[in-house]
């Protein structure tokens, strides 16, 4: 009934997410980063949980490549010193098991990333700077 809209509907939402990119700081970046790993492993999960193994595939390569060239590939391991090993260590970890996930249709190993990165969504978000008064 509504499939003629389904491309207007794509486009809308990619304008806003590229919206959202341009007009981000980089803590704005990280938050948008991760909500958008999360959000992409809950539709992979969804997609198991229908059977849609086409869907599943989706998502998790558009988690898979959130987590690994926005997030992990954003650090700066000299400069970052042990927070930012840390943090390679987790990404590399939740990397592995999107992987394990995917191979074995496993909601539960989607489940258990979205586990390890929601803490972090929810520490960045409560540690967000306050912007200056103009």
């Amino acid at each position: 009934m509504f499939a003629p809209f389904k491309h207007q509907a794509h486009a809308y939402s990619n304008i806003h997410v590229e919206t959202s990119v341009q007009d981000a700081d980089p803590h704005q970046l990280v938050a948008l980063l991760l909500d958008g790993a999360l959000g992409a492993i809950a539709a992979g999960v969804s997609a198991i949980e229908r059977g849609d193994i086409a869907a599943k595939g989706r998502a998790i390569s558009k988690a898979v490549a959130i987590v690994d060239e926005g997030l992990r590939g954003a650090l700066d391991l000299q400069a970052g010193g042990v927070v930012a090993q840390t943090l390679h260590d987790l990404y590399s970890c939740v990397l592995l098991r999107l992987t394990q996930a995917n191979a074995h249709n496993d909601a539960a190993m989607l489940r258990e990333c979205s586990e390890l990165l929601a803490p972090m969504r929810d520490a960045w978000n409560a540690i967000k700077p306050q912007r200056m008064a103009a």
